[in-house]
């Protein structure tokens, strides 16, 4: 029904790719840098789509262009039908074995600039077709409105219309320094951690599993970050105790600069889990990546020490 409206009006379907590029990049000038086309061109393009639809879809100014309410409903539906286009030339491909085109993928800073990082350069070697433009956040992105393809996600994922995969397990461990601990002593149950120093990210809360209940635990806050490998630094310099996801810890336990502590009683485990919007999951060259990605982390990851893959 969409594309049989889009036909009645006359709407050229370059036009809708110009739209939609600027959307996901904000502005004409990055969106002519993507296609490749000249900026005075999208606006062009996107002015007559507009005069063709009878609605007003954008909102220029100096700093970009944003969707007015119209514009962003149109671009949810446009970037999907575009999407699905792109899975059906994917069968051609498929067809002589060609993983090819541009994947667009978003992941939490300190794991991307640890792991995916050189898990990309492998894939990339791997399939020289393949255009990657990666973006590490630690924030949750919009993965339709930022043109997304697949994020790679770290925790308990909320409801959605997403499509998720999970592909190992992310585990957390109490560390500190052999000086902290010389000097304050070493935990021994969960409440010991009222007397110490704590180096927490965000507003995490400890929980630890004691017998057959879970026990929150508190102590005085030392230092509050929003950064894994900035906490680790802290640890090691012996200012306070950090609960630390293993692939951040993992070096810094191989090295002895940090101690684990706790190891008889749990931590809540999360997951490390791909994410991508309805449709694009359907494309060669993302199903491929998902699938190197599982290989290459799951279903146990390389980083964690035995004890704790092995004592769960």
């Amino acid at each position: 029904m969409v594309l049989l409206d889009m036909e009645h009006a006359s709407v050229d379907l370059l036009d809708v790719v110009a739209f939609v590029r600027v959307v996901e990049t904000g502005a004409f000038s990055r969106a002519a840098e993507r296609t490749g086309m000249a900026k005075s061109i999208l606006s062009r393009r996107v002015a007559r789509l507009e005069e063709s639809l009878g609605a007003r879809l954008l909102t220029r100014s100096a700093q970009g262009a944003q969707p007015t309410d119209v514009g962003q409903a149109y671009y949810e539906r446009a970037s999907l039908i575009l999407a699905q286009l792109d899975a059906a030339q994917e069968v051609v491909a498929e067809a002589v074995t060609q993983i090819a085109g541009p994947i667009r993928l978003s992941g939490p800073l300190s794991f991307g600039v640890q792991h995916l990082s050189p898990a990309l350069a492998d894939f990339a070697a791997a399939n020289p077709k393949v255009e990657l433009d990666v973006s590490f956040d630690d924030r949750t992105v919009d993965l339709i409105a930022g043109g997304f393809d697949l994020a790679v996600r770290i925790g308990t994922l909320k409801d959605s219309s997403l499509i998720a995969r999970r592909i190992a397990p992310v585990r957390k461990v109490a560390v500190a320094s052999a000086g902290y601990l010389e000097r304050r002593g070493t935990p021994q149950r969960p409440r010991d951690i009222a007397d110490h120093d704590l180096l927490l990210y965000g507003n995490e809360a400890w929980r630890f599993r004691v017998g057959n209940r879970w026990e929150t635990v508190r102590g005085h806050t030392r230092m509050r970050a929003d950064n894994g490998d900035l906490l680790r630094k802290v640890a090691e310099a012996g200012l306070g105790i950090c609960l630390l996801p293993s692939f951040i810890a993992a070096p810094a336990l191989e090295s002895g600069a940090l101690i684990p502590l706790l190891r008889d009683f749990p931590l809540e485990e999360g997951g490390l889990h791909i994410v991508m919007p309805p449709g694009r999951a359907t494309t060669a060259r993302v199903r491929a990546l998902v699938d190197f990605l599982a290989a290459r982390f799951g279903p146990e990851p390389s980083w964690d020490p035995c004890w704790m893959a092995g004592e769960r």
